[in-house]
This record gives C-alpha cells, structure tokens and sequence, in this order.
C-alpha cells in the first residue's frame, strides 16, 4: 500500500509536474510503437523548446566529435533529441508497464565477466552512465541480477518520490551518493551496485581526467570505493536497437584497479564511457554540461557568442 502524499507535495507549484507524471502514466498503457513515436514527437518538441538545453547539446557533440561535419553535427543534435525523448517514454515504460512485455526484448552480452567479478565475493561496481534508456535498461538487467544503484536527489520532491517508487521495481536499493557507508556494506555482501561517474558535480572531490580528449571533472569516488573493498568495476552498456529490442553489454573487469594515482583512474573510467557511448553516440544524454569546470571560468566552454 502506497504512503498518503504529504500535504507539501499537493502545493500548487507542484501541480504541473503532478500533471506531467499523470500523462506519462496514461502514455504507457498505448502499444509500444506508439509510445516511441509520442517519444518522438516529445523530443521534437524539446529540441525546438529547450533551447538552452539544444546550446548545451551542441557545444558537446562538437567538442567531442570534431572530426564529424557541419551537416553531421546538425542531424546529431536532432537526433540526440529524438532518442532522448523516447527515453522519457522508455523510463514511464520501466516505472509502470507490465515487465513481462520486455522479458522477449532484450540481450544481454558478456555475463561471463560478471560472473567472474561475483566469484570474488567483494561485490561489484557497476559502472553505468546516463544513456537515454538508462531506467529501462535498469529493468532489463535487473530480469538477470539483483542490483542496487546510486543515485543523486532530485531537487523536485515530487520527481524524487515518483522516480524513487517507479525504480523501486528492478533496483534492490537506491543508494544517494555521499552514502559511502552503504555502499561499502552492500559490497561486502557480494551485492551488485550500478553507479554512473559520468556527470561534472565541480572539482570538490574530482580531477580533471580527458573524456573523449577533452579535459573534464571526474570524480574520485570510484578508486576509493573500489579501495575500501577491492570490489572489482566493470562497464554496462545499454542501448535500444532498430528493430525494437535492447542490446546490454558488459566489458571486461578492469585489470589493476585502482592504480595509486587518481587522475590515472579517471582516464581510465571516462575511457570505458567513451567506449560504451561510441557504439551509438546519439543515444546518451548530451544535454548536461559535462565540461562545465575549466579554469578560465565555470561554464566558460557554454558561453554563447554573438552568433549563437
């Protein structure tokens, strides 16, 4: 039985959002085609409303695919968008849908390394970053093991108890991620815990480590996790397929980690990233500022110029 919203989530500024959650709730009883295409349509609508977010989106794909052309860079952010709004249909899909209508959908590649990492029964890191179907994809691999996961709060606190409730379907435990105590505790019951070290939360507690060349605030919390326990890392790749289903793959446990040195680390966490993310690039999350510490100014690689 679901606890009785609190009488400070029923404020009219959250009214919109309540909204919001109810259509999205709606949307998932259509038939699966159809969501993707109201996805879609969704991500249409965002690329030509968010323009910040578009600016943001721009400024990554063009710092870390410089090679592609202008008609390539154009196309990418559209695309970029598209996938992202059927991502948002795609976690409504995880938080409510009947699970047994992805059980068909989906393969799962590289189990034999996780297996490997299990045997040593000091848990495991699982190394995620923020796709487009990061919550769906959390399902799927939940359909296989049990796992727990961290996670940052969100500042909506109505987000934070609808995401938390829906993605208390497939995770074990949701852990927020200053909660270091927890997850050196679930680790040393052999517990799986997915963690996405893919984000700028500033220098606090990070080094600048390159990320598809570019030098970017990568934190340090994944070396002294692995530290405390010696819990073996390895990277899930998730990404959706033309024809429907969904594609996971774990890559090989990281060999001597950590090393000792921490910018080292980081190069090496951000380059699993980089190789999870080339094998669709378009369906990550470029929309976060994940160059947004420099040294000439926070955001400074954002700034917009006369022309944009």
């Amino acid at each position: 039985m679901q606890k009785e919203t609190p009488p400070s989530l029923r404020h009219p500024k959250y009214w919109l959002t309540w909204l919001w959650t109810g259509v999205l709730r709606l949307l998932v009883r259509l038939p699966y085609r159809w969501q993707l295409k109201i996805g879609q349509a969704i991500g249409w609508a965002l690329y030509h409303l968010a323009r910040d977010r578009r600016h943001v989106t721009e400024v990554n794909l063009r710092l870390c695919f410089p090679e592609w052309t202008e008609e390539a860079h154009t196309q990418s952010v559209k695309e970029v968008f598209r996938h992202n709004g059927i991502g948002l249909l795609e976690a409504a899909m995880a938080w409510w849908a009947p699970a047994n209508l992805f059980k068909q959908r989906y393969l799962l590649k590289g189990r034999e390394h996780l297996e490997a990492a299990l045997q040593q029964e000091r848990g495991v890191i699982l190394l995620g970053a923020h796709f487009s179907t990061l919550d769906l994809g959390g399902l799927l691999f939940s359909f296989e093991y049990p796992v727990d996961a961290m996670y940052r709060r969100n500042n909506n606190p109505v987000l934070e108890k609808v995401i938390t409730q829906g993605r208390s379907r497939f995770f074990g435990q949701a852990i927020e991620r200053s909660d270091i105590r927890s997850v050196i505790r679930n680790l040393k019951k052999n517990h799986i815990i997915w963690y996405a070290p893919d984000q700028d939360f500033g220098l606090h507690q990070s080094v600048m480590a390159p990320f598809f060349g570019v030098p970017a605030a990568s934190i340090t919390a994944t070396t002294r996790m692995a530290k405390l326990n010696g819990s073996p890392i390895l990277m899930l790749a998730q990404h959706r397929l033309n024809d429907g289903t969904y594609e996971l793959e774990l890559f090989p446990v990281l060999e001597d980690f950590p090393s000792g040195d921490e910018v080292a680390d980081a190069t090496r966490i951000n380059a699993e990233i980089e190789k999870a993310i080339r094998k669709d690039p378009l369906q990550y999350m470029w929309m976060h500022r994940r160059f947004k510490s420099h040294p000439k100014g926070k955001n400074f690689l954002y700034q917009r110029t006369p022309s944009n």
